[in-house]
C-alpha cells in the first residue's frame, strides 16, 4: 500500500464513517474502481485500525459528553446508585447498545471477512442501506430527545448495528434509522450513533492490533497505516461537525438517494 493509497482510503474512511453512506463498502468500491490490490489479511487490518482515527475524532467531538457519561456512570456504581443521573443511565444505555454487534460479531467474524471479498454484494447492502433511511424518514416522528432515551431504544439501535457488520450497511445509517425509528429527531439519533460507536471501533481496533503484530511485512505497512489514521482523524472529525448541523434542519433523503445510485452501478457493472 503506497502513501497515496493510504491518504484517500483514510479520507474516504474519515467521510463515510459517520455520514451514512457505508465507510465498509466504500473502502472495497474504492479500492476495486481503481484496480488497487492488497493482500486481504493487510487490507482488512488497515481497514479496522484506521477506524481508531474516526474514533479519535469522536472522542475529541464529544470529549464533554463521555468525561460526564463516564463520570457519572463511575460514581453511580460507587455509590450504589447506578441509574440515579440521566448521564449514569446513558452510560447503561451506551453499554445495551453494544453487546448484540459484540455477539454478534464474535461469532460470524469469518462469514463477514468473506463478505468483504465481493463487490456486487456491497452493491445489493447499500441498496438495503437506502431503504432503511426512507423507512427512517416516513415512519419516524421524530418527537423525542437524547434525555427520553430508553433500556428498550438503546438494544433497539444496538441491534440496528448489527446490519452494519455487512459491506454496504452504513453502521452511522442503520444505527440513526434505528433511533429515528423509534420517533428520535435526527440530530439525537445521529448523537447517540455516534457516542455508541466508541466500544465498538475501539473493540475492533484491539482485535485487529493482534492480526497486525501476526503479520511478516509489519515494518512496511506501518507507515501507510500511520498516515491513513490521521486523515481518517481529519475528515471524520469534519464529517461529524457536518452531519450534526446538516441533519438539524434536513432530511436523510439525500444519502438514500446516493447510495441507491452507487448501489445500482456496482450491480450492474460489476
Amino acid at each position: 500500500m503506497s502513501i497515496l493509497q493510504a491518504v484517500i482510503l483514510g479520507i474516504v474512511q474519515g467521510l463515510t464513517e459517520f455520514i451514512p453512506v457505508s465507510s465498509s463498502g466504500h473502502l472495497v468500491l474504492v479500492p476495486h474502481v481503481l484496480g488497487w490490490q492488497f493482500e486481504q489479511s493487510q487490507a482488512f487490518i488497515f481497514d479496522v485500525l484506521v477506524q481508531w482515527g474516526t474514533l479519535l475524532a469522536v472522542l475529541i467531538y464529544f470529549r464533554r459528553d463521555l468525561i460526564e457519561i463516564g463520570t457519572a456512570f463511575c460514581k453511580g456504581l460507587t455509590s450504589g446508585k447506578p441509574f440515579a443521573s440521566e448521564n449514569a443511565r446513558m452510560g447503561w444505555y451506551l453499554i445495551i447498545a453494544t453487546i448484540p454487534a459484540v455477539v454478534v460479531g464474535l461469532l460470524c467474524k469469518d462469514f463477514i471477512e468473506a463478505a468483504f471479498s465481493n463487490a456486487r454484494t456491497t452493491g445489493f447492502f447499500l441498496l438495503f442501506t437506502a431503504v432503511l433511511l426512507v423507512v427512517a424518514e416516513i415512519v419516524g416522528k421524530r418527537k423525542r430527545t437524547m434525555d427520553q432515551i430508553t433500556w428498550f431504544d438503546a438494544l433497539w439501535i444496538g441491534c440496528s448495528q448489527v446490519l452494519a457488520l455487512l459491506p454496504g450497511v452504513s453502521r452511522s445509517g442503520a444505527t440513526i434509522a434505528g433511533g429515528m425509528i423509534r420517533d428520535l429527531d435526527r440530530s439525537s439519533a445521529a448523537r447517540f450513533s455516534f457516542l455508541m460507536s466508541v466500544p465498538v471501533m475501539l473493540g475492533a481496533g484491539v482485535l485487529a492490533f493482534k492480526d497486525l503484530f501476526a503479520l511478516q511485512t509489519t515494518d512496511n505497512f506501518l507507515l501507510p497505516l500511520a498516515i491513513g489514521f490521521f486523515a481518517a482523524l481529519v475528515s471524520g472529525y469534519i464529517a461529524i461537525r457536518w452531519l450534526i448541523a446538516y441533519l438539524s434542519k434536513h432530511s436523510l433523503f439525500i444519502f438514500a438517494g446516493y447510495c441507491l445510485i452507487i448501489g445500482l452501478l456496482i450491480i450492474f457493472t460489476g
